[in-house]
């Protein structure tokens, strides 16, 4: 009972040959499936998990794995490439189906296959306005990525015998065939193919026309409104992939058409003759058209019994916004939108066989509902504005008065519909007309029914509607008419929301009324009127609507629509709503169980369904190489603007004088500014007989008459004409926009909001208009506000402005906030705090001083109340309220309204300067008009440069990675493991690893390694790793991984804390054989030192700013001790050998150094004690890949980042024992200066007391005594060979201690060189074993 008959009344053109596109496979070597535009080419191709692919075989790598838990599925991927088309991409490829395709709705995965949905039948069904055309879903196929079991399978559409004869479908009706397969997608194609989706290739359908760019070449499929589109699990990852190209292959996938939006409703559009159309164009001689299209939100969707009420969420069961869209050759474009929705409590209903007796059950009480019921309409007040309830329940049915009682229990206490006191109701958000449907037509039949206009005529006429007309604003002389553009004039300001039970049959028969309402409204503006013909059309488009949604929820038409389409209800129609009544029981109690569950597939709400992952690791890293290079790109240009604002206490009469000294004032001098934006206030007057509050045309007037002034300046000067760019309304408050013709260009994404703090009538006065733009790259938003009047009212002014500040939204839900400069313009009211008397005092004295002081608006956002963050200019003019009209007076009337500033402009942004601030003599109204320049610094891309860099990026990571393309077509198998990502094979293991994708060294990251040396067999021996195991490990060989070496009496004990870590290899032969060679020959001396050769400092310590004295007849300073199997010297000796650090010592030009190296700890450990060694640890720069960004390492090891920073280092020259004649005079100069905290990244942890460090006979010294001459890289750090230490003569052991000895008192007690002097552990080292 699912499908859909075609409506008659409607486009038939199947969609255009440019909308098409090709479906093409590739079966060897590997499975790919492309999508081919006649320009592009996306290509699809399955990566199995590691688990299915040890499962296949394919996977051989890995011996054995443990298949997943059946509840924990894993995620589904897929490769991806968009591509131009070229003969060697699609070489490989044929036809997948003869058909063109009409669009993708994206991907799913069902029972581990991945299939890809395509359109293959399609229909045009409405035509907004030329360029914005829709399409109604015939059919949609599936087809497998992952396996060509499904590839033959003969698709059965059962929907094409329903359609109607006069629509010629592309593609031919297939019939049940014999041996026909039940395919997995078999439900989900038959809900797809149902008649009850809608998509179009020119614009977002899921937007209504207020929400989307007037521009209708625009096409955003960022910008989807996720509410209303039905296939956003299955295009999700698809629209993910997309916002990951580059700009130019995102324009390219969207001009090619391929993404598909699809909504769930109605959509049809009505061709109305000249002769019957009310707004004519005799011109053109064209056509009109009029269109509704319904959304049904999928957010709670599902069918009539299995879905009713709220969730906690806010979203309601059948929840439609309907839009009533007119177009007009003659440039005019109208839309006005309504809203229906369930009940929104939490409540229940069974199923029954039994007419009338599905009881209704309360599932949650009234105070558990309020959370839920406040977010419900919170976001209904953000999309739409304020909001009118019309609920249509019997009050006399137990069920339906039930549900009323709660409805009426949560408005009661939702924030939306207080007022406060002295208010009167008109500054509620929220509104409710309770209009019992059943009782109101019982006794006149349906036509009573239109009686519910006096109830809600007050709402309807201040939430407005949407207007946009085409401007002349470019037509010249020479201009061709294609110049021209279309401005939005006006905007809805609210919307009504009807529910009855079911939210089909009462409530679609009122929203037709009320969308009559609307229309007549909107015609009635223009001095026109629309003949009975017209009208006959719009109520066959609401009964078509109301069928169709009725279908969806409840499996039949509507009730009552034969009094919809007619306006009679016949006893034929009678029948036919018995019979609709019967058919929707059955459906309810045998069919909808199984609907529900197709429809949640299709939104992916079933347990432990995922959405398919796709990726493309090039387009990846470009993006992200790139916007660590945007300065290459981007620049900045310095822009003009004007800013004015104007209470026109309701004048007209100032059209016609001359407006220049406010819009040109002297301030400007011979500056066009490139953006003007005037705000208005009071723009008609508020009286009990206005007609209608947001009549457009007193603001179309002060338009003209500002381009006017503006053009004629332009002209005298020499300079360009200007153009309306947008404006907007919200009864008398209106804001407009005017740039320069030549920087049009450069603006885009200009959208307009308006948001209220009042329901309509004169409060509705009081709220802002928004306008926003991108200039170049930088994001703009002007924002004109009408507050509270009244003395005392700053409290309910700061609400108005909070009110206004969080509430009123942009596309995207972008707030004001979210622009890098903004600025508040107009009336807000706010007054001087002193009495009527004491104000003219100091206005007589010019005490402009004193008056700011005590002005509210200063004082608020002083206070934080109002306005934070914004700035205001010095004011340097007088109050610009309240005069007598005409004079320079101030108020004279019984009332002596107390003069204030009333009338101002505040900014808020980093990249915007005021240059003036005044008011300009314009005596037409009480107010005096204000106006600001600024001075905005714009930031501009250069998108030829920056394409070229992503070329240059795309190019080089293809050459590194290899081409997407080739990898994901090439015939050799192993290059695939480089762009699949492999599952782990056991739960908590990383996921398998490449050649070029390596798990352990991700982002750049430093390999890491949790292997640590076995316990050694006895205490006098330790583990070092086997220098004859071979370097592969997986190599047989019988040598164990490592060996024991003896830990001391022997040389080889000198190595045990160094070769035991796998940071480095050491090659102990070689060691050996070096140190038996130093022992029985004299060493050779390296050639001279030559400083130049070093890297200036980089990784060194520069001494030479200290400016020393040398003194070469100073006795020498000792050279490190010789080691030792027991401590032979005072172990409290901080600036020993005792210490934890290699120090650095000064080297003299000419004369080489002999290389120094870490100490071993086993060689001083007492032989006696036998105790274990203390182990070494890993050195602090090697703790973390970036030592400069570790919020662990404390200030002072900014040494250690210049070391992991530094260039390769020669290797340091030895240096004889004579060379040496200067350091300790550099190490007593050190210790005066308590140069102790530079230890080249090895700091010390808890000993602040010791001033200077000297280990190893070196002593450290502050960073900014660096020399160019003199440099010596970090002992242990450098490219040093390591080598025996030398012998230590007695006079310089002696030397040694008793410059020690000077420094502390001598305690004796057995010592850890890696420990600190009070026997703390010292931060430098960290045990070899990585973390």
């Amino acid at each position: 009972m699912d499908q859909y008959p075609h409506p008659s009344r409607t486009f038939t053109s199947a969609p255009s040959a440019e909308k098409s596109s090709q479906l093409l496979l590739r079966e060897y070597p590997h499975r790919a499936i492309a999508i081919a535009t006649p320009t592009h080419a996306l290509i699809f191709r399955y990566s199995p998990t590691t688990s299915e692919a040890i499962a296949n075989g394919s996977l051989l790598s890995v011996s054995s794995a443990r298949s997943r838990s059946a509840g924990d599925g894993p995620v589904s991927k897929c490769m991806v490439e968009f591509s131009p088309i070229s003969k060697q991409l699609l070489s490989d490829f044929r036809p997948l189906t003869p058909r063109p395709i009409y669009g993708t709705l994206g991907l799913i995965s069902i029972n581990q296959d991945v299939f890809l949905c395509v359109i293959t039948q399609a229909s045009r069904v409405a035509t907004l306005r030329p360029g914005e055309t829709v399409e109604k879903i015939a059919s949609v196929d599936f087809f497998c990525l992952n396996s060509s079991e499904y590839d033959n399978v003969i698709s059965l559409n059962t929907y094409d015998s329903d359609l109607s004869d006069s629509a010629p479908l592309y593609g031919q009706s297939l019939g049940r065939r014999e041996g026909e397969i039940e395919s997995p997608y078999h439900e989900l194609r038959g809900l797809l193919s149902n008649g009850s989706f809608y998509y179009s290739t020119d614009f977002d359908l899921t937007n209504r026309l207020q929400d989307r760019p007037i521009d209708s070449d625009t096409f955003d499929i960022d910008n989807f409104d996720d509410s209303f589109l039905w296939n956003y699990f299955m295009i999700s990852p698809l629209v993910q992939f997309r916002s990951r190209l580059l700009a130019h292959e995102r324009e390219a996938l969207d001009a090619s058409r391929i993404l598909t939006s699809a909504i769930r409703g109605f959509c049809l559009t009505m061709t109305i003759p000249q002769s019957a159309a009310p707004l004519r164009d005799g011109k053109s001689g064209l056509p009109s058209y009029l269109t509704v299209i319904s959304r049904l939100s999928c957010k709670r969707a599902g069918t009539r019994f299995n879905s009713r009420g709220i969730d906690d969420d806010g979203h309601v069961a059948n929840f439609v916004e309907t839009e009533t869209i007119y177009w007009s050759p003659s440039g005019v474009l109208f839309s006005y939108a309504q809203v229906r929705g369930s009940v929104p409590v939490f409540w229940e209903q069974t199923p029954g066989l039994i007419p009338g007796q599905q009881k209704i059950s309360i599932t949650r009480s009234a105070d558990g509902t309020q959370p839920a019921f406040d977010k419900h309409f919170e976001e209904l007040e953000q999309s739409y504005g304020a909001v009118h309830i019309v609920n249509l329940l019997s009050a006399t049915k137990p069920g339906e008065a039930e549900l009323t009682n709660l409805f009426h229990y949560g408005l009661q206490h939702c924030s939306l519909s207080r007022v406060v006191d002295k208010q009167s109701s008109d500054h509620a958000l929220l509104r409710e007309t309770d209009y019992d449907f059943h009782a109101e037509t019982k006794a006149a039949g349906y036509e009573a029914a239109r009686e519910i206009r006096r109830y809600i005529e007050h709402s309807a006429d201040g939430f407005a509607y949407y207007l946009a007309e085409l401007t002349d604003d470019m037509i010249d002389i020479n201009d061709s008419p294609g110049h021209q553009r279309m401005v939005v004039v006006l905007q809805q300001e609210g919307v009504f929301r009807t529910n009855c039970l079911d939210c089909l049959d009462r409530t679609n028969l009122i929203q037709t009324i009320i969308s009559q309402m609307a229309v007549e409204a909107f015609l009635t503006h223009r001095g026109e009127y629309a003949a009975s013909d017209f009208w006959m059309r719009h109520s066959t488009l609401w009964a078509d609507n109301g069928d169709a949604l009725s279908r969806i929820y409840a499996g039949t038409g509507a009730l009552k629509s034969s009094f919809t389409r007619t306006g009679k209800m016949s006893i034929a129609g009678a029948f036919a709503d018995a019979r609709k009544s019967a058919t929707r029981l059955y459906i309810n109690n045998f069919t909808d169980k199984a609907r529900q569950n197709t429809i949640d597939m299709l939104l992916g709400r079933l347990v432990g369904q995922a959405p398919v992952h796709l990726f493309d690791p090039i387009s990846d890293y470009i993006s992200v190489e790139l916007s660590k290079r945007s300065s290459e790109y981007s620049s900045t240009e310095n822009i003009t603007m004007w800013v004015g604002t104007f209470n026109l206490n309701g004048r007209t009469n100032g059209i016609e004088e001359d407006l220049s000294p406010w819009l040109c004032p002297q301030e400007l001098g011979s500056t066009q500014p490139e953006i003007v934006a005037v705000g208005f206030q009071e723009i008609v007057e508020l009286s009990a007989q206005q007609i209608m509050n947001s009549d457009p045309t007193r603001k179309q007037l002060w338009e003209r008459a500002i381009k006017k002034t503006l053009n004629t300046r332009a002209k005298l000067s020499g300079g360009e004409k200007y153009v309306l760019l947008r404006s907007g309304q919200l009864v008398g408050a209106a804001l407009c926009i005017f740039v320069k013709a030549s920087v049009l260009p450069k603006i885009k994404n200009v959208e307009g909001s308006v948001k209220k703090t009042g329901m309509s009538g004169i409060a509705g006065n009081k709220g802002a208009v928004a306008i926003r733009m991108e200039y170049a790259s930088t994001q703009i938003c002007f924002v004109t506000a009408h507050l509270a009047a009244g003395f005392s009212n700053y409290d309910e002014r700061n609400k108005d402005y909070a009110t206004i500040h969080h509430g009123l939204r942009f596309q995207r839900n972008r707030g004001i906030d979210d622009h890098d400069t903004v600025i508040w313009l107009g009336d807000f009211n706010y007054r001087i705090g002193l009495s009527h008397e004491r104000v003219m005092d100091l206005i007589q004295k010019k005490d402009l001083e004193k008056l700011y002081e005590n002005d509210q608006l200063n004082l608020q956002m002083v206070a934080g109340l109002s306005f934070p963050y914004y700035s205001e200019a010095r004011i340097t003019f007088m109050p610009t309220y309240k005069f007598d009209v005409g004079t320079d007076r101030y108020d004279s009337s019984e009332k002596l309204r107390i003069p204030a500033w009333t009338d101002r402009i505040l900014r808020k942004g980093t990249n915007i300067r005021q240059l003036s601030y005044n008011c300009a003599p314009l005596r037409f109204s009480d107010h005096r008009p204000v106006f600001a320049t600024f001075q905005c610094t714009v930031n501009i891309i250069n998108e030829a440069l920056r394409e070229k860099i992503s070329r240059e990026l795309y190019e080089r990571r293809k050459a590194e990675v290899g081409h997407t393309a080739a990898s994901l077509l090439s015939e050799d198998s192993d290059d695939d493991e480089d762009l699949i990502g492999y599952d782990p094979i056991e739960p908590g293991l990383p996921p398998a690893s490449s050649d070029r994708q390596r798990w352990w060294l991700d982002n750049g990251k430093m390999a890491k390694s949790t292997v640590g040396p076995p316990k050694p067999i006895n205490g006098n021996s330790t583990m070092v790793l086997n220098p004859n195991r071979p370097s592969n490990p997986f190599t047989p060989s019988e040598e164990p991984d490592w060996v024991a070496i003896p830990r001391s009496n022997s040389r080889l004990s000198s190595f045990s804390s160094i070769s035991s870590s796998p940071y480095e290899h050491i090659n102990h032969s070689s060691i050996l054989s070096t140190s038996a060679a130093s022992n029985s020959s004299p060493r050779k001396l390296p050639p001279p030192f030559d400083p130049a050769t070093l890297p200036t400092k980089v990784g060194q310590i520069n001494l030479h700013d200290e400016q020393m004295p040398t003194h070469r007849n100073e006795a020498p300073p000792p050279p490190p001790p010789r080691r030792q199997t027991s401590t032979g010297f005072p172990p409290s000796q901080p600036s020993s050998s005792a210490g934890a650090h290699p120090a650095l010592r000064a080297t003299k030009p000419g004369v080489p150094e002999p290389p120094m190296r870490t100490m071993s700890t086993s060689s001083l450990t007492s032989n006696k004690s036998k105790a274990p060694p203390p182990i070494a640890r890993k050195p602090v720069h090697l703790t973390s890949p970036s030592p400069s960004t570790n919020p662990s390492l404390p200030e002072t090891s900014s040494f250690s980042s210049l070391i992991d920073q530094q260039t390769p280092k020669p290797p340091i020259p030895r240096k004889t024992v004579t060379a040496i004649s200067n350091v300790s005079n550099l190490t007593s100069k050190l210790e005066a200066n308590k140069s102790g905290a530079l230890t080249g990244g090895m700091l010390k942890a808890t000993s602040p007391h010791i001033d200077t460090v000297t280990h190893n006979g070196f002593t450290t010294g502050p960073s900014s005594s660096a020399a160019a001459i003199s440099r010596v890289p970090l002992p242990g750090l450098g490219n040093t060979e390591r080598k025996p230490p030398l012998p230590v003569r007695p006079q310089q052991q002696q030397q040694q201690q008793h410059h020690t000895q000077l420094s502390q008192p001598v305690t004796r007690t057995s010592v850890d060189l890696l420990g600190g002097d009070d026997n703390t552990e010292m931060n430098g080292w960290e045990t070899l074993k990585p973390s």
